[in-house]
């Protein structure tokens, strides 16, 4: 009886835990079911997801196989070593057009983008509510993401792309794109005022790009509206004045330039620096040497340096041979740097920027032409962990008595060699656009057998080349996909 009765009880209280369970609400059930100590992605503190957006922007974006591979496109760095960059050196279509050249980055850029949208919301209406603050400093980051998707790749999934429920988000033109993100930064200016007037830091050391000052990053955000008005110019030649505005509101707000200062050669290396101490990939090459030279600049020193003991301290864009060795081009000081900043967008480029739109504008831009060469001479021997002789930078200085247009664009060429490689390679093929040229680009292999093999745009991540059909049908089949970046301009380096 004693063990029928004990299998009564364990009955009964069998049905006892299910009466109860039948009787839950659903909601009742989540929270018994809850793991407490992972909890949701949404009852995350956004300031949390600040530092991983900041760093993967600079890092996997900004400075990473996009600016690689662009550098050798703009003769600002000479690709050899034997193999990846070789082939971008020789401008091999088939390497060049690939969609698995720059699909880490793709992927990477796209991820970035959606934890950055993730953070904004929960400023809007989650638990980060009316947080001004992180929700502009999400709203800069975003811009500086899909600037940088569009303007290389030209038309890319935009509205839908960060729809976790939509596996194949269609391509949206890039004129439609542009004109969002300049919504998009107005936006975030906005919410940066707002922020900056009534002090909130809640962004805190989180923020490693100015470590929660919020007025530097409305300073920032003038500067990324700048760049990105003078980017449409080719399509809409009043952006010079927008522009130039912009960038003055920059610098009254205290721009300093947006550089990434974290690494410590230990923990944390330049991915630059990173890049070249694994494989030496990246020299100088002579197109950059030649315009210092005829210069006498200071920065030659710098950027031309004998690292291999070779003799051979630069080389001619596309030299083949030298293109097949490795540890044999001299290359940058700041290559071997592993401590040297990472800039979004540097003090110089934007006083060139200034300095491009007054003179277009036929006002006086000899003061913001001499800013830019200063600031820039300073970033190169700091990169490089020298120290710059200032008799030898005012006696360069000194040269250049009056600025012409063409000087102010091969000045901000050689700045942006230090590490803006991106924005060097949107300013050619903008002034292309209006039937400009400024840089005189000498590889060889920019034309074989009459055919075009500088990229005018970069192909599109495999991963959705072969999954997202909106993309498939863009990129082709067969021999000659992905070589339409040989063929059609982007809209907004075209006219």
């Amino acid at each position: 009886m004693k063990i029928y009765s004990n299998i009564l009880q364990v009955f009964l209280s069998s049905l006892l835990i299910l009466t109860v369970a039948a009787g839950c609400s659903e909601d009742e059930m989540d929270r018994i079911n809850a793991n407490t100590s992972t909890p949701p992605v949404s009852m995350v503190d956004a300031r949390f997801q600040l530092s991983d957006a900041i760093l993967s922007m600079a890092f996997t974006t900004y400075a990473g196989s996009y600016a690689w591979h662009v550098a050798s496109y703009t003769e600002q760095i000479f690709g050899d070593g034997g193999a990846q960059m070789m082939y971008a050196e020789l401008r091999d279509p088939i390497i060049t057009a690939a969609p698995t050249t720059f699909n880490n980055e793709w992927n990477n850029t796209y991820r970035n983008l959606l934890n950055i949208q993730i953070l904004i919301d929960k400023c809007k209406d989650g638990i980060n509510r009316g947080q001004k603050d992180i929700m502009g400093i999400g709203q800069v980051l975003k811009v500086l993401g899909f600037q940088a998707l569009t303007e290389l790749h030209g038309d890319i999934p935009f509205n839908e792309a960060l729809n976790e429920e939509i596996r194949t988000p269609r391509l949206e033109k890039q004129e439609d794109i542009y004109i969002s993100l300049l919504n998009e930064i107005e936006t975030a200016i906005e919410n940066l005022l707002e922020a900056v007037d009534e002090k909130m830091s809640y962004a805190g050391k989180q923020d490693i790009l100015y470590g929660g000052d919020t007025k530097k990053w409305l300073a920032f955000a003038y500067a990324v509206k700048s760049r990105l008005l003078l980017d449409g110019t080719a399509r809409f030649p009043q952006n010079y004045l927008t522009a130039l505005e912009a960038a003055e509101k920059a610098f009254e707000y205290g721009f300093e330039g947006a550089e990434l200062k974290i690494f410590n050669g230990v923990e944390a290396d330049n991915s630059w620096a990173a890049f070249f101490r694994s494989r030496h990939y990246s020299g100088a090459c002579a197109t950059v040497a030649q315009l210092m030279e005829e210069r006498s600049d200071p920065r030659l020193s710098i950027y031309a340096d004998d690292t291999f003991d070779s003799g051979v301290l630069f080389a001619s864009a596309g030299d083949a041979t030298l293109s097949a060795t490795i540890d044999n081009v001299g290359a940058p000081l700041w290559m071997s740097n592993e401590e040297a900043s990472i800039h979004f967008i540097s003090k110089s480029s934007l006083r060139f920027i200034m300095a491009e739109c007054k003179s277009r504008l036929g006002m006086d831009a000899y003061s913001d032409f001499i800013s830019g060469i200063r600031e820039s001479i300073a970033d190169y021997f700091s990169a490089a962990g020298r120290n710059i002789d200032s008799t030898d930078m005012e006696n360069y200085i000194s040269q250049f008595d009056i600025c012409s247009l063409s000087e102010i664009m091969i000045q901000k060429y050689l700045a942006q060699t230090r590490d803006c490689q991106i924005e060097t390679y949107n300013d050619i093929r903008r002034c292309h656009a209006n039937g400009e040229t400024f840089i005189t680009l000498k590889n060889p292999n920019n034309i074989d057998n009459g055919k075009n093999r500088w990229p005018y745009s970069l192909p599109y991540g495999n991963s959705d080349v072969v999954s997202n059909p909106n993309i498939t049908s863009v990129f082709g089949t067969g021999n000659d996909a992905g070589y339409y970046i040989f063929e059609r301009p982007l809209w907004l380096f075209s006219n």
